[in-house]
């Protein structure tokens, strides 16, 4: 990939990644928890959410040494304890990928009805993957991602510590990410967007 194409990839992801960590505040935010809120977090500014060496070094190094992209945005506080509703912290996690969905598939219509045939199809259809990517990274049940919350709320207490605990889990997440999501994520943008990528 030309050197353009890498910082369009990793400003696509930097802002895929606001709206993702956007999303989990105002969630938390709307059912009772104001933790984010007052840490400054429900805002769309990328500064805010920028960790600097997981947004920004470590990312920036693996794309332009190795022509790949780790990283991660500062995780959003949250105080399950202020939710009002059962399984608010579940609706709280399920959030940000959410949001990434929303994105591929509000992209993938505007790629549908003008873009496919124009210069700036692959621009629109990188966002529409990149953010179906982060989406089902993001719901892998595995400690910190968001997915484990969909394990935390059905497990009893004891084994919800011990899930949350383990230090494996990113490793795991990542050969996922790097073995199976490649061959999920082109079946869905083609579902998504009407073309293969």
């Amino acid at each position: 990939m030309e050197i353009q194409g890498l910082v369009f990839l990793y400003v696509v992801i930097l802002f895929s990644a606001v709206i993702h960590e956007y999303f989990h505040a105002w969630t938390a935010d709307m059912l009772g928890d104001s933790t984010a809120r007052m840490a400054g977090r429900l805002t769309v500014n990328p500064l805010k959410h920028i960790d600097l060496w997981g947004t920004v070094v470590l990312p920036l190094f693996m794309m332009f040494v190795f022509r790949i992209f780790i990283g991660y945005a500062k995780p959003v506080p949250f105080n399950p304890y202020n939710i009002k509703y059962k399984h608010g912290a579940l609706l709280v996690g399920v959030a940000g990928p959410a949001a990434n969905i929303l994105i591929a598939i509000i992209f993938g219509f505007v790629l549908r009805l003008f873009f496919f045939a124009s210069p700036f199809g692959s621009f629109i259809a990188l966002i529409v993957y990149v953010n179906i990517f982060l989406a089902l990274f993001n719901l892998i049940p595995i400690p910190p991602l968001d997915g484990s919350r969909l394990i935390t709320e059905i497990l009893p207490y004891r084994w919800r510590i011990m899930w949350q605990d383990s230090f494996i889990g990113i490793f795991i997440a990542v050969m996922i990410a790097f073995w199976i999501l490649p061959k999920i994520v082109p079946f869905l943008f083609l579902l998504i967007a009407g073309q293969s990528f």
